[in-house]
């Protein structure tokens, strides 16, 4: 079985969510994260997660929405994540690329979010474009200042330098189609060093269609394409890695364990 652990089921029109679920089973994806990206949507995704067994949530705000209201207390984003279906806190992080958000208030929000990983005792997904730098430098200095938490890069496509720092702190990285577009060795020489017990994957569906399905509208049943070029990559089987990042996702997300 696979997990994908980070897609946008809310991004779908409701009448056809039961098709997208049918053929993510169909292809052997047995449950999957419809992450948030607005605190004030978190209703939309714990209604997708009590509507389907085998969808879990997070709640969260993403760097593009960052300055769409005032910085949210860690406090108040970890009470949103006591729901025994929300697993995670995120997608949070910097994006410096579209810069939709002022910086320092990008690295306010990330920040409380963090604090708000802490506090739920759940890992925190984390958006990361044309920001390492400061990701990592904010994942050091809350790490330093308040003690370990949980997390994972989503959707990896940055640089060795923000994968080195984030495996030294204990997380995970999520690799998506990204992985599988043929411009994207780096990304595979990136995946290829990652460990074996780091390593989860994803859709970001509906972006992002690994091959061979670029180009077109992606989701979850997809994962399987990108878990196939992870396994070639790390020289494994399709099923290893199946049950590897199977097992990561139960480690990592551990109310989705213990439910």
């Amino acid at each position: 079985m696979l997990i994908d652990s980070h897609c946008h089921l809310d991004y779908y029109r409701p009448d056809e969510i039961e098709a997208v679920l049918a053929r993510a089973a169909a292809a052997g994806v047995g449950e999957m994260v419809t992450i948030g990206t607005r605190l004030s949507q978190s209703e939309v995704m714990r209604r997708l997660a009590e509507t389907h067994p085998n969808v879990w949530f997070t709640v969260g705000t993403h760097p593009h929405h960052a300055a769409e209201q005032e910085v949210p207390s860690p406090e108040a984003i970890a009470a949103l994540a006591e729901h025994p279906r929300c697993i995670g806190i995120g997608e949070a992080g910097l994006d410096y690329f579209y810069d939709k958000a002022p910086r320092d208030v990008q690295q306010a929000v990330f920040r409380a979010h963090i604090r708000a990983a802490r506090l739920a005792g759940v890992p925190l997904a984390i958006h990361a474009r044309d920001a390492d730098a400061d990701v990592a430098a904010i994942l050091q200095e809350e790490w330093d200042g308040g003690g370990p938490f949980a997390f994972l890069l989503h959707c990896f496509s940055s640089g060795r330098g923000l994968a080195e720092a984030a495996l030294k702190l204990d997380g995970h990285l999520s690799f998506s189609g990204i992985l599988t577009f043929p411009k994207s060795q780096e990304i595979r020489d990136i995946a290829r060093d990652v460990p074996m017990e780091r390593l989860l994957v994803e859709t970001d569906s509906p972006y992002l269609a690994p091959v061979p399905f670029r180009g077109k509208r992606n989701e979850p049943g997809w994962v399987a394409h990108t878990a196939r070029v992870l396994a070639e990559v790390k020289g494994v089987s399709p099923e290893a890695m199946a049950a590897t990042t199977t097992a990561n996702f139960r480690r990592l997300f551990r109310k989705a364990a213990e439910a």
